[in-house]
């Protein structure tokens, strides 16, 4: 039986930097109109500012997965730039149709594309000054990802079903190529909905630690710092709005944990492996282990607290390492 996910009061004070698993907040936002309209897609219109949109069209031998074609050459689904009035011609036009092609617009900025929405639609616990996004489509489903971030993910319209792994099992997910993604993030070539165990045999340990919610309009569910989670909507018209915010800013410009993780691929895959190990201790060591108690707080440099001296000291190495 797999772990289920905590399920917490809406009208309790919640501290979401406290909370280190998933949690659903049953009808948080149940008194918004965009969920309270008889037609969400005609409630929305009237915001709309005809600013340019992404959408994506998958064929219906996708079965609404927007991810890789079997041999990883391509995307299963095209992009193109559209508008949000086009967008719901198209998801009406196939809202009867049983093997209707995937369509979505995800991600969108909403003081953008529908300014005005969130004066009437707000989250009082969405951390204060995040813009929110939203996503609009069919019965798509989002391959496994992680976000660098924390989430609250709010149902408007539809039913949407989370599958959440913990970040640890990141080992067991088989995760696709970083360079070449489907939105800009790595996602699990594995498939939770219809499981290959013969190809994924990693997979099953990773499916007994998941953890699996279905939410309805109104629901909202927080998904913390890098946990893994695949999306599938379940009805023929969906909308979801989310609030992304960085809970831990880099120290540096360009010193994002993503980026340092990148150069680390690149600088240590080629070496041999006696390297690699002596190495492995010097990151368990200098980067995941506790302060170094035997330096004096105020002397501690990269390892401490940067004062300006020291932030000026590692720009000019670093930018000496780049220049070589």
């Amino acid at each position: 039986m797999t772990p289920a996910v905590s399920e917490l009061a809406a009208e309790d004070p919640v501290d979401l930097a406290t909370l280190d698993e998933p949690a659903v907040f049953r009808g948080v936002a149940a008194d918004w109109p965009l969920i309270r309209a008889s037609d969400p897609l005609a409630y929305l219109a009237q915001f709309d500012s005809g600013a340019p949109i992404s959408i994506v069209t998958a064929p219906p031998s996708a079965g609404g997965r927007l991810t890789y074609r079997p041999d990883l050459s391509a995307l299963d689904f095209e992009r193109r730039t559209g508008s949000l009035a086009g967008l719901f011609d198209q998801l009406t036009a196939v809202v009867k149709q049983p093997d209707a092609p995937g369509i979505a617009a995800q991600a969108v900025m909403v003081p953008d594309v529908l300014p005005g929405f969130e004066a009437e639609n707000s989250l009082a616990m969405a951390p204060p000054g995040v813009a929110p996004r939203i996503w609009i489509g069919n019965r798509v489903r989002v391959a496994t990802h992680q976000d660098m971030s924390g989430n609250i993910a709010v149902v408007a319209a539809g039913r949407r079903r989370f599958r959440l792994f913990p970040p640890d099992q990141v080992a067991n997910l088989y995760i696709g190529p970083f360079e070449f993604t489907p939105a800009g993030t790595p996602v699990s070539l594995f498939d939770p909905d219809e499981p290959d165990f013969d190809r994924f045999p990693l997979a099953a340990a990773a499916m007994e630690q998941s953890r699996v919610v279905e939410l309805a309009p109104g629901d909202a569910l927080f998904i913390p710092h890098m946990w893994w989670h695949h999306v599938r909507s379940l009805d023929a018209i969906g909308i979801l709005v989310n609030y992304w915010w960085d809970e831990a800013p880099p120290r540096q410009p360009g010193l994002a944990p993503i980026d340092a993780m990148i150069h680390a691929i690149l600088a240590f895959s080629d070496l041999p492996g006696n390297q690699r190990d002596a190495w492995r201790a010097m990151f368990d060591h200098f980067v995941f282990g506790p302060p170094p108690e035997h330096i004096p707080a105020d002397k501690r440099g990269i390892r401490g607290e940067l004062n300006e001296a020291s932030k000026e000291r590692v720009r000019r190495q670093l930018g000496q390492m780049m220049a070589r």
